[in-house]
């Protein structure tokens, strides 16, 4: 069953660690946070974006739903700029499917949502809260950690003897390696940092809207395929559930991407070093330019916090703090679930679902990478899935 939020592994960790944990004064933390606010890194914290301002093309809660679920005793809060929180509902306890579709329903269109106050919950109860959702069964591809409860939960930490280190620091959608993609993923703090430990959500539709006509009907003609499976994605995409037109490329395992010529020229082509390098700049500052448009922001988990995501409707990466030494910023420990997809998720016709990667490049030019993270479209940049 669930147990306590903070948990004695935790107490333990910072038992061993005391010398690191002096409380600051007061006057301390006051002048960090301006200093803070004067030269962040111009990222939004959930509920304090400038003005509240959210993107026009996210919606609000759905009036209908929100009453469903109070009759249940369920309240459904909205965050800003986007995503909800959710109380009232412990997730060991599996809802009925009229909740957990209004919910679902929510999470296509506002992205995630954040169940509040759940404690811990164990290896096998996240295991079926996240079969609630999606294609309704679990689907693991990660590596195991040793202090993993179970195989299905990607246990991540800044701590390498309590989880793996390092995991996502750019933008991206979970499972581009397999052709039907993850239709939900689930985030399960379990031990929430003294500093900053957030992760970064972006909203994929706005984000579409964000772009430039020109752009738009260019991306729509793009199709990305994985530097590690073959597996081809489009590069935009109209969302199973919302119907939403949205934007969707791993930064971090591309190894080619192909362009769908107009009719009037017929055919395809692999496009080459230079347009992929503006390519992935681009969609990285669209998907950074969200924090001050209103469809980016930087959640900061609760003690009890378990967030799904809809992992067609959103991107994720890590923030930049997450990765830091528990000696810089505290002990992180989070678990990741994956949630096997709907339906397919294919490119355009005529392409394939798969392609041989590791093969010769079948159109002869153009950029064809195999493994790893593929495309290294920033030397700067750590590439890490």
């Amino acid at each position: 069953g669930s147990s306590s939020a903070f948990s004695q592994e935790g107490l333990d960790y910072r038992e061993d660690m005391r010398w690191n944990y002096v409380p600051w004064p007061w006057a301390t933390i006051a002048v960090g946070c301006f200093l803070l606010k004067v030269f962040g890194d111009g990222t939004c914290n959930t509920g304090s974006c400038p003005a509240a301002y959210t993107h026009p093309s996210i919606p609000g809660l759905e009036p209908r739903r929100v009453s469903l679920l109070a009759q249940k005793g369920i309240r459904l809060e909205a965050l800003e700029p986007f995503g909800a929180r959710v109380t009232g509902l412990h997730l060991a306890k599996k809802p009925d499917e009229e909740v957990l579709q209004a919910l679902q329903e929510e999470m296509a269109a506002r992205g995630f949502l954040v169940f509040a106050n759940q404690g811990r919950l164990s290896g096998e109860e996240f295991v079926a809260a996240s079969e609630y959702w999606g294609g309704r069964k679990i689907h693991s591809t990660h590596g195991v950690h040793p202090k993993a409860p179970n195989r299905h939960i990607f246990r991540l930490s800044n701590d390498e003897r309590h989880g793996i280190l390092g995991v996502g620091p750019q933008w991206h959608n979970d499972g581009s390696f397999v052709e039907g993609a993850f239709s939900h993923a689930g985030y399960h703090i379990i031990e929430v940092p003294e500093g900053q430990g957030d992760t970064q959500f972006v909203h994929q539709g706005a984000a579409f809207e964000a772009l430039s006509p020109a752009k738009r009907e260019w991306w729509q003609r793009l199709t990305s395929v994985n530097s590690n499976s073959g597996v081809l994605h489009p590069v935009v995409h109209s969302h199973p559930i919302s119907g939403q037109k949205s934007v969707w490329l791993h930064l971090g395992m591309t190894g080619a991407v192909i362009e769908t010529l107009p009719p009037e020229a017929g055919g395809s082509r692999l496009l080459e070093s230079d347009e992929l390098t503006e390519l992935f700049h681009d969609y990285n500052n669209l998907l950074n330019d969200g924090f001050e448009a209103g469809y980016a922001l930087s959640y900061a988990y609760r003690p009890g916090d378990c967030v799904f995501i809809d992992n067609l409707a959103i991107a994720h990466r890590a923030s930049p703090g997450a990765h830091d030494s528990p000696r810089k910023q505290g002990f992180r420990v989070l678990h990741r679930t994956t949630v096997k997809a709907m339906q397919p998720f294919a490119p355009q016709s005529p392409l394939p679902q798969v392609m041989n990667i590791q093969g010769p490049n079948p159109f002869g030019k153009g950029v064809w990478i195999a493994g790893g993270t593929g495309f290294v479209w920033d030397p700067f940049a750590r590439l890490q899935n």
